[in-house]
């Protein structure tokens, strides 16, 4: 299967019966990144949280009173 990253728009192939082919053709909601590009932006990620001026913020969770 041909797959193209989607921010450098590098195209590669990966096997047809592999995890993650198989969750591209059935969900086509999600996207594929090549390894340079995920390991660039998990490096660049870390660097920030390092910084301590990165928050991430999660959704409250709603306590159910049933």
């Amino acid at each position: 299967m041909r797959v193209k990253c989607v921010i450098c728009d590098k195209i590669e192939g990966i096997e047809d019966q592999s995890l993650v082919a198989k969750r591209l053709r059935n969900r086509p909601i999600h996207t594929y990144m090549c390894d340079e590009c995920s390991t660039r932006i998990s490096n660049r990620t870390k660097d920030r949280v390092d910084t301590g001026n990165f928050r991430l913020f999660r959704a409250r969770s709603e306590k159910d009173e049933w």
